[in-house]
């Protein structure tokens, strides 16, 4: 059986950012994990991606899933990345699309380049709006940010990219165990994306002996593949999977 673990970026919740996904994917198996993040009524003053790795076993272990398919998104990449350097028995395959770090050194001499000191700080809306010019290059028009969805869980969001911002630049994870992660791993990103993402492609095939790079012309990462061109990156996750080995869960189905 193939079961796919969705995990989300830091906005907006996976059940609407994977909605288009979900449609191309069909009948396989789909869990959305949403973010550790916002799973209480505040934002963990200690947050740490440590929570998020706890969180996804938790949530993998409970239903009883076995080995999983993971697809994750910006900082669920970067979770995705984290949980298979932790618990790569655990993970069948795995796809990121622009992971928010890929953990490298180099990566953390971009970040402190990208993030304006004192961007977390900032008020809500400001905020929101140059933490979004950080993920273009200069010169692409991205248009005007869409208002957050209502809803009380929504007004999290805020804390939670502040929360994020400050926790990323931070994070490591144990290279040589997450380097020996023998699966299959996809990763794609848009050609208009900050020159970090294009720099952890390159990086990316290096680390891992099996992976593939796709390089989505016109796309963003607010504009990303998996959301504007879901067809193109089904056929990718079902490639994806076949390289990987079967599958089961724990009741061994």
């Amino acid at each position: 059986m193939t079961t796919v673990v969705l995990l989300p970026g830091v906005v907006n919740p996976g059940r609407l950012k994977f909605a288009p996904l979900l449609a191309e994917l069909g009948s396989v198996r789909c869990e959305i994990k949403e973010l550790e993040l916002y799973a209480g009524a505040r934002v963990p003053a200690d947050y740490s991606l440590a929570l998020e790795v706890e969180g996804l076993h938790r949530f993998v272990s409970e239903r009883g899933l076995g080995r999983v398919h993971l697809f994750g998104y910006s900082i669920g990449g970067a979770i995705a990345l984290a949980y298979a350097a932790e618990h790569g028995d655990r993970v069948a395959s795995m796809a990121l699309d622009e992971p928010a770090t890929d953990f490298t050194d180099d990566d953390r001499r971009e970040l402190a380049g990208t993030w304006p000191a004192g961007l977390a700080d900032l008020p809500a809306e400001e905020q929101m709006a140059r933490f979004a010019e950080t993920l273009v290059p200069p010169g692409v028009d991205f248009g005007p940010l869409p208002p957050l969805p209502p809803g009380p869980e929504m007004a999290l969001r805020p804390a939670g990219v502040a929360a994020m911002l400050r926790t990323v630049g931070r994070e490591s994870v144990d290279e040589a165990r997450l380097c020996a992660y023998a699966g299959p791993v996809y990763l794609c990103y848009g050609s208009l994306s900050g020159r970090r993402f294009a720099s952890m492609a390159a990086r990316m095939p290096g680390r891992f002996g099996r992976c593939t790079v796709e390089r989505y012309e016109g796309r963003h990462h607010l504009d990303s593949p998996h959301q504007t061109e879901p067809a193109r990156v089904a056929r990718a996750l079902r490639a994806l999977w076949g390289q990987a080995e079967p599958t089961t869960d724990e009741n061994g189905l």
